[in-house]
């Protein structure tokens, strides 16, 4: 028996899990999920996912599509009125669109949420790789240059817990081992830039830069990403840092 049957299904803290469970397991380029799928990938029974999904449609956050049920508007609608970040993403758009306009190469500005980095806007380049990344997504922080570009300018408890982790290999290129991680971070310290050769995947490159706030803390970092025959790090990370710089001098 799965620990979700085992949780009583009056308890408001087991129904709020299961609901969790059921939004989360839809996947980027899914469209409607039916009973069973969604049974499979939560874990839940058949019978409790098709009471959910029954509960969850009259309040808007999932829409019935054909036999099954796809992501609501309302759930859109409150995403927008969650954003942390909100005024950060619109003071940054400016500087982000300059960037791109520059380079045309594709540009992120991220936040670091556990060991992952979460993606609050990207805009794509015509001339850069097509990228995993989006808006809302997460990535291993270890394997960007936005993730190291964060954690360089963070408590030492906060890189501590990343490494504690584990670092997981993404790429071939993927930085692994601990201690090399801590020296990059000590370099990105100095320089104010963070950079990244294919280990998020191959044949792409990237330079990124912090964003602090008045303490000196990291609040979030942009990025600019392109391909590794065509985009040369070093010659567009001063860009990067003069846009992280000035955009930095807006937060508090």
């Amino acid at each position: 028996m799965c620990p979700a049957e085992r949780n009583d299904p009056g308890d408001p803290a087991s129904a709020a899990v299961r609901v969790a469970a059921l939004l989360t397991a839809f996947a980027p380029g899914d469209e409607a999920l039916g009973v069973s799928e969604l049974a499979r990938r939560t874990g839940l029974p058949k019978s409790s996912v098709h009471r959910l999904t029954g509960h969850l449609v009259r309040t808007g956050l999932l829409e019935r599509d054909g036999s099954g049920v796809r992501l609501g508007l309302r759930l859109f609608e409150i995403g927008q009125l969650a954003t942390r970040q909100r005024g950060l993403v619109e003071a940054a758009r400016p500087y982000l669109a300059d960037l791109r306009e520059a380079t045309r190469n594709t540009v992120h500005l991220a936040v670091l949420e556990g060991t992952e980095v979460v993606y609050l806007d990207v805009l794509r380049g015509p001339d850069a790789p097509r990228l995993p990344s989006r808006i809302g997504g997460r990535f291993a922080a270890h394997a960007t240059a936005v993730g190291k570009a964060i954690l360089a300018f963070s408590p030492k408890s906060v890189v501590d817990g990343v490494l504690a982790a584990g670092l997981p290999r993404i790429s071939a290129r993927t930085i692994t081992a601990p201690g090399l991680l801590r020296r990059q971070l000590g370099r990105v310290r100095e320089e104010g830039l963070a950079y990244e050769r294919e280990e998020s995947g191959p044949g792409v490159v990237c330079a990124a830069s912090p964003l602090c706030g008045s303490d000196g803390t990291a609040r979030a970092a942009i990025s600019l990403s392109g391909w590794t025959n065509r985009m040369r790090v070093e010659r567009v990370a001063p860009a990067v840092r003069t846009a992280a710089l000035a955009l930095s001098r807006t937060l508090p």
